[in-house]
């Protein structure tokens, strides 16, 4: 089968250990279940891997890429009970846990001691014809919702629901300050805060970004400066955003701090920008502030978010879709930071 893969890890130009070729097609172990990729998108993990910094460690050749949706192939032994039947379309969850601890049977799996990835360590990833998969990751893919759109929703669209709708617990009325306007969990903070009745406030560096979020629905798009929680607070009326959606870090952190009102919470799934930000605990405990971590989302909030786009009619946003031997051009384009919304990979 095709696949895009890692040949290599680290070094100066991580995109040099990019390649496409054929590699064995999987075959299902028990409980598990073989899916025919249709369409895979990119995400920032996938250059990561490229560059040799994973969670866990890969030995290469490796299959890259977490997001995928495409029909179910096979099942191996063991099919567990209510699963899609083959040949129904699927979207994809790329969580794998043990499936037994008391986190997995609670349903927060993302808490799980043995949590990885598709495409670490052991686990192929999707950026190929077939991918194999836990059983149980297989979430049913509505008619209307293609499967461009659906290849989109597991990592940063999951990621941004699980950042506004379970950490931060927002509700229409609410506004939320969404960070560095143009990112793939930035873009989906927009639409999905917007298809629920939330408004909100962006930042950005570069004009044309804070123009495409304004096409997105944003109430307003500011430049990352000193005068920014300044606005934030003159848009709330005095008060400050309900929440802070934080994915930079060092460089937007002191703005997140003075835009967020007292009570509030900034919810932090990334820090593309620096880790390392001056804490200002002393503005934490007196306004009250919550720092809520947060990382992907579960099995079930993507049942949720793919309900959600089937009752809203959301659909995420495309930069572009890409047939699959044109990953090497995929990939200078997500390194280059060029793309608005997602870029996908299609397998036909």
């Amino acid at each position: 089968m095709l696949a895009a893969y890692a040949a290599a890890s680290g070094g100066d130009d991580p995109l040099a250990n990019l390649r496409v070729g054929d590699r064995p097609a999987p075959r299902p172990r028990s409980g598990w279940a073989v899916v025919r990729v249709e369409a895979a998108s990119l995400n920032y993990h996938d250059l990561w891997t490229l560059r040799g910094v994973s969670s866990q460690p890969i030995v290469p050749p490796q299959i890259l890429g977490g997001d995928a949706a495409g029909v179910v192939e096979e099942y191996g032994p063991d099919r567990p009970e209510e699963t899609p039947d083959p040949g129904s379309p699927v979207v994809v969850h790329s969580v794998i846990s043990c499936g037994h601890c008391g986190a997995c049977r609670n349903g927060e799996e993302l808490f799980c001691s043995s949590l990885t990835l598709l495409s670490e360590g052991p686990y192929p990833g999707t950026l190929a014809e077939l991918v194999e998969v836990p059983a149980r990751n297989l979430v049913p893919r509505p008619e209307g919702l293609d499967a461009v759109a659906a290849a989109c929703l597991p990592t940063a669209y999951l990621t941004a629901y699980r950042m506004l709708f379970t950490r931060a617990a927002l509700h229409p009325g609410a506004t939320v300050l969404v960070q560095g306007a143009s990112g793939g969990v930035a873009t989906a903070s927009v639409l999905l805060a917007g298809a629920a009745g939330i408004a909100v406030i962006v930042t950005s560096r570069d004009p044309a970004k804070r123009r495409a979020a304004l096409d997105l629905g944003a109430l307003a798009a500011l430049p990352a400066d000193r005068d920014t929680a300044r606005e934030v607070r003159r848009l709330t009326g005095g008060r400050g955003a309900d929440a802070v959606i934080e994915t930079v870090g060092e460089p937007t952190w002191e703005v997140s701090l003075r835009s967020v009102r007292a009570g509030g919470s900034i919810v932090v799934a990334g820090a593309t920008g620096g880790a390392d930000p001056p804490a200002r605990l002393r503005r934490v405990f007196w306004e009250q502030i919550a720092i809520l971590g947060s990382t992907m989302g579960t099995r079930a909030e993507l049942e949720r978010l793919v309900a959600l786009c089937t009752t809203t009619g959301l659909r995420p946003l495309v930069d572009r879709a890409l047939p699959l031997r044109s990953a090497p051009e995929a990939f200078a384009r997500l390194a280059a930071g060029e793309q608005m919304g997602k870029i996908v990979l299609t397998m036909a």
